[in-house]
């Protein structure tokens, strides 16, 4: 049996190789050679090239004619090079990712929150596709995945398993998207049109937070050989996607808005509900460049981080009741909780007429914020209430900007949105509500459910994770223990580098085998 440290330089420990590219997808060389010849056959069959993580980080990199004319939201390979965030509506490139800055007389505090939108991405209008792409690239450039004898499967609350199936079927391989049944109905009428067989559709019991039945499903899949897991949760390069290329367009969008004001701003924090923990590794280039706390959401109903509880709730695409593998918890500056009755009744006021016109005319929200709240799905909104209590908790003030991310945008919940209007305001929604929810949910945000984190605090999210990965998920100790470290985490940028070497490579050989 491998050890799982080797000699080290020093004192410090080495984690071995075969450790780091097993589970957590850490390979910085080949492992399978026929594996990689059979899939640089397939992209050459298929015209598929695979864009660097420096390319989608810069997309100044890419050729602008490169996807020109290619529809957005189409299972086309050239697609691959727009995922990152200088896209518009339309797919065309942007200088800065399109963003928005929320004015006080929505949020109700000084602070601008800036918010970057995720629903640009293609085909799944979510920003997902990006951690897809980022866990996919490094298992296929080093031969761990074969795309012509494996299925790719994908275990997901719904947007990571759109974007896996979306860039499983441009590779020419079989995608499996696996769900809780209880998601919105938008995910699987997407999903039908997608995956190649309805069989490819996995739906488990239960809904957001029921992920610990995920990963019953993908661990007796994967008694299978002909099943790839590509676990979210686990997978580190959904964290360096994250960090490298998230990170990099939300230091762009903050110094774009920062000049505007004559760089009179501190980026104070940065918000990110956890769910798979990949989104808020961009937290960890924000706080080495600004200095910004990073400020993990989870969801009221289901306070693991907050009290190690459990629970259920509807704010669709953060998880919950563990914590990830790939969450840098002792990195980790504030803890918030956030209910998902806001979110389900923000969601409502944000995309009814009555609501709207509340937000313009009682309220007087500028017009072109109002419309934006179109782009702003369950989590998304969850983001900014969290913004909102950090602002408070932290006592900031008009020169202290937060930042977040919209992950998608609310025309992924619309069946959600009726169930919402029918079940709590009697299937009319009316200015009189607007006040009410905006009262309740804006007016009277506070810094109730939440954590200023001291070491113990970041100690005890930490030790949560054990009973998850080591006891369930056979994830070795030491590789466990070795996340407390922040060398750790910092050790891993390495594979960015070689990794696009490696794609160079790929391509280099999928052009000479047209």
């Amino acid at each position: 049996m491998t050890s799982t440290f080797t000699a080290s330089h020093g004192s410090k420990p080495v984690l071995d190789t075969a450790a780091l590219a097993g589970q957590l997808g850490l390979a910085d060389q080949i492992v399978d050679q026929q594996a990689l010849d059979n899939s640089v056959a397939l992209c050459a069959k298929n015209n598929v090239v695979l864009p660097t993580f420096a390319q989608l980080a810069d997309p100044s990199l890419i050729d602008p004619n490169y996807a020109r004319g290619v529809d957005k939201n189409a299972a086309d390979a050239r697609n691959l090079f727009r995922v990152h965030w200088y896209n518009d509506m339309q797919g065309d490139r942007v200088s800065v990712p399109d963003h928005i800055v929320l004015p006080s007389s929505l949020t109700g505090v000084e602070s601008p929150i800036i918010v970057m939108f995720g629903d640009r991405f293609p085909m799944i209008t979510a920003h997902k596709v990006l951690a897809a792409y980022s866990c996919l690239a490094p298992r296929i450039i080093t031969g761990q995945f074969d795309p012509s004898r494996h299925r790719a499967v994908w275990p997901s609350t719904g947007n990571y398993a759109r974007g896996g199936v979306a860039i499983s079927r441009i590779m020419g391989s079989r995608g499996v998207a696996v769900l809780p049944a209880g998601m919105s109905q938008e995910r699987f009428d997407w999903l039908d049109k997608w995956v190649i067989d309805p069989s490819d559709v996995v739906r488990t019991p239960g809904t957001e937070s029921n992920v610990k039945e995920i990963y019953d499903a993908c661990n007796e899949m994967e008694r299978d050989p002909k099943n790839f897991i590509f676990n979210q949760f686990c997978e580190f390069g959904n964290h360096l996607g994250h960090f490298e290329i998230t990170g990099r367009a939300l230091s762009q969008v903050f110094d774009h808005v920062n000049a505007s004001t004559g760089g009179k701003l501190r980026l104070a924090a940065f918000t990110s509900a956890t769910g798979s923990a990949g989104t808020i590794a961009a937290g960890d280039r924000l706080k080495e460049e600004y200095g910004t706390k990073i400020v993990a959401v989870e969801a009221l109903e289901c306070p693991t981080m907050l009290e190690n509880g459990f629970g259920e709730h509807n704010i669709q695409g953060i998880g919950d009741k563990h914590i990830p593998l790939i969450h840098n918890v002792m990195n980790t500056d504030v803890v918030v909780g956030v209910s998902d009755h806001a979110t389900d009744e923000l969601d409502v006021m944000f995309n009814t007429q009555a609501g709207c016109r509340y937000l313009a005319e009682r309220k007087g929200v500028p017009v072109e914020v109002v419309q934006s709240l179109a782009h702003f799905g369950f989590s998304s909104i969850c983001n900014v209430i969290a913004a909102i209590k950090t602002a408070k908790l932290l006592g900031l003030g008009a020169n202290d900007a937060l930042i977040t991310i919209a992950t998608d945008g609310a025309d992924l919940y619309s069946s959600e949105r009726v169930k919402t209007i029918s079940r709590r305001f009697d299937n009319s929604f009316t200015e009189l509500d607007a006040a009410e929810v905006f009262a309740e949910h804006l007016a009277m945000v506070g810094t109730d459910a939440m954590i200023d984190c001291t070491e113990r605090d970041r100690t005890r999210i930490f030790n949560l994770g054990y009973y998850t990965w080591v006891e369930q998920q056979g994830t070795p100790l030491a590789v466990f223990e070795a996340r407390r470290s922040q060398s750790f985490w910092r050790d891993l940028r390495k594979y960015l580098p070689v990794w696009d070497e490696l794609i160079g490579e790929f391509n280099r050989r999928v052009t000479a085998a047209k």
